[in-house]
């Protein structure tokens, strides 16, 4: 009856790798079939003729810069994270030790906007971009996402999880707040900080609606829009599609692979303590 029970365990974790996996290995055969054998039925599993031609369609055309899409989708994904990571982090701090009046109604306030549709706050964003000037251009998929409510949240917790004892240590050894903050409150998360980067970073790399609104010339599109241009109104090239979702998907891959452990470890300790 023991071995039953890890035997039935990895049967359902390997049907459920399988079920993740499957489209990710559909998407990477398709991408290296022809445009005839990608719409065939029945469908063929493995490509019977395989062919880049989907890459050199994709990378080829000067009307579609992937590559310039790429680095756009990298550096404003990697600026929102950064960003993120320094007001949530010292928003959270201040939230969870430092004591001053009306921090209960701030961090109730801040919550409450969780509850918030995103699309209610398109307009006043364009706005506020509008007014600074930062249409498109990369920045406006950068400054409106750093001050987000979950990070702060998200942060706030894993910081109440820390046992106080270290901060009182550095302050008897005469340590100010801001030499607590970074000396010793900061490496004692980098899980936390590991896991709101990489959701930070996903949630930009993905966003499509926000830079169809501020960016217009096709040289500053990201991924998600600029993929969109691929599909034709009547007719779809789904290799140089998958090709392209491909592409896109790789970074995500990679990170969370980098990434796996810390990710776990943050989610598990931010929410031992409220």
């Amino acid at each position: 009856m023991r071995r039953v029970r890890p035997i039935a365990w990895y049967t359902v974790l390997i049907g459920l790798s399988l079920v993740f996996i499957a489209p990710v290995v559909w998407m990477l055969l398709t991408a290296f079939k022809t445009p005839g054998e990608a719409t065939r039925v029945p469908p063929t599993v493995l490509p019977e003729e395989p062919t880049t031609g989907a890459f050199d369609t994709l990378l080829g055309n000067s009307q579609t810069p992937v590559l310039r899409w790429f680095l756009n989708s990298v550096l404003a994904a990697t600026g929102q994270a950064v960003l993120v990571l320094a007001v949530a982090s010292m928003a959270a701090y201040a939230l969870a030790r430092l004591e001053f009046r009306g921090k209960k109604l701030i961090f109730g306030m801040i919550i409450a906007t969780l509850f918030i549709p995103s699309f209610v706050l398109i307009i006043p964003n364009f706005l506020i971009v509008d007014r600074f000037g930062m249409l498109d251009t990369l920045w406006a998929l950068i400054i409106p996402g750093a001050a987000g409510a979950f990070g702060v949240f998200f942060l706030r917790q894993f910081f109440l999880s820390l046992p106080k004892e270290l901060e009182e240590a550095a302050v008897l050894e005469g340590a100010n707040s801001w030499q607590i903050f970074t000396r010793v409150v900061l490496p004692l998360s980098k899980p936390a900080l590991a896991t709101l980067a990489v959701i930070s970073f996903l949630t930009n790399w993905n966003d499509f609606i926000w830079p169809v609104y501020v960016l217009f010339s096709p040289e500053q599109f990201t991924l998600p829009p600029g993929l969109a241009i691929l599909q034709g109104a009547y007719t779809i090239n789904y290799p140089v599609i998958m090709a392209g979702a491909l592409v896109a998907s790789i970074p995500v891959l990679l990170l969370f692979m980098v990434a796996q452990r810390y990710v776990i470890e943050g989610v598990s300790r931010s929410g031992l303590k409220g």
